[in-house]
């Protein structure tokens, strides 16, 4: 009679660890799916071009940028947006620069496809953010490494908490790091991205134009010491036939004639930032008692000159401090 029961029992024995081993499958194929593994492989792409500016994409662990941001026309699921240089897939916080509001948003598409923005955002990052379509809106793009279970979130269409608003006094500082920059050329980072060098640019012994933006203390020249006459008469003790014949001297070399001191000549200046509007340049210029120059179609926001790079760094400090971090010290011939 216990025959029957033990073959039962080892039927339904059977029949559960079966369904187990279908459960542990199903479970780990749909963490293979979603789990962290679903944010590689990274994409980071050939530079491209749009209306003349190349964009080159690189993996940019501290990027931290202003602009505008745009609104997707399609309708998108999940908090999304398109860069032109940040991997694929990346995370960034984004920032309203009018409410401080922050968001956690997942770069999956290469845009937007114009100059003039910075980032497109999905409908439903917009929705979080608090925009609305069709308005471009000033923002703060800043690279992250968020933890798994916000990831996991984004990559399921789902939100992560929204951020901490950004205080006040860095929002204005954030303001003029956007009205300081040219908005026709790619935003500047943190820290700037150094220019692609061409064959023009490189100078003998590998000199870059690197060292003319940022150029050593001009090397004072030596003046080698002249060598006076040489004495015509012998080091040796004289011979009688030498004795026989006077020697007459050789005449004194006329005075070498000094060198005119060249006074010290201001050859350094820090640039603040560039201008399309003049009225923003010269308000900027006059916060920082600096100057405004054209020399193209921008209004250059200059500070100086000065005589020497100590002095050029002082003010590069004031300038930061201000908040225009792209501020750079030039040297001019």
């Amino acid at each position: 009679m216990r025959l029957p029961v033990k073959r039962t029992l080892a039927l339904f024995g059977g029949l559960v660890g079966s369904i187990l081993a279908l459960h542990v499958y199903a479970q780990d194929t749909k963490s293979a799916r979603t789990g962290p593994a679903a944010d590689y492989p990274v994409v980071i792409g050939e530079p491209f071009t749009i209306d003349g500016t190349v964009w080159t994409p690189r993996d940019q662990l501290n990027y931290d940028a202003v602009g505008m941001a745009s609104v997707a026309d399609a309708q998108s699921s999940g908090i999304t947006a398109a860069h032109k240089t940040l991997p694929l897939p990346s995370y960034v916080e984004v920032t309203d620069l009018q409410s401080g509001h922050t968001i956690l948003v997942r770069l999956e598409e290469r845009g937007p496809l114009a100059n003039s923005r910075l980032i497109e955002l999905s409908r439903g990052a917009a929705r979080q953010l608090g925009i609305s379509p069709g308005s471009d809106t000033p923002v703060r793009v800043r690279r992250v490494n968020p933890p798994e279970p916000e990831r996991a979130a984004l990559r399921q269409g789902g939100e992560a908490p929204r951020r901490m608003d950004t205080p006040q006094g860095l929002l204005e500082v954030l303001h003029k790091k956007l009205a300081g920059q040219s908005p026709l050329l790619p935003p500047p980072s943190t820290p700037p991205t150094p220019p692609k060098l061409s064959p023009g640019m490189m100078g003998q012994g590998g000199t870059t134009a690197f060292a003319t933006a940022f150029p050593a203390p001009a090397a004072v020249s030596k003046i080698t010491p002249q060598a006076g006459p040489r004495s015509t008469t012998s080091a040796t003790a004289p011979s009688p036939t030498a004795l026989a014949k006077p020697v007459t001297p050789a005449p004194p070399a006329p005075p070498r004639a000094k060198e005119p001191v060249v006074p010290a000549i201001s050859r350094f200046v820090v640039q603040v930032g560039a201008f399309s509007v003049e009225p923003n340049a010269h308000k900027l210029a006059q916060e920082l008692g600096g100057f405004v120059e054209r020399p193209g179609r921008f209004w250059l926001v200059r500070m100086g000159p000065f005589d020497n790079r100590a002095k050029a760094g002082a003010a590069l400090e004031t300038a930061r401090k201000a908040g225009y971090n792209e501020a750079r010290i030039l040297h001019r011939d």
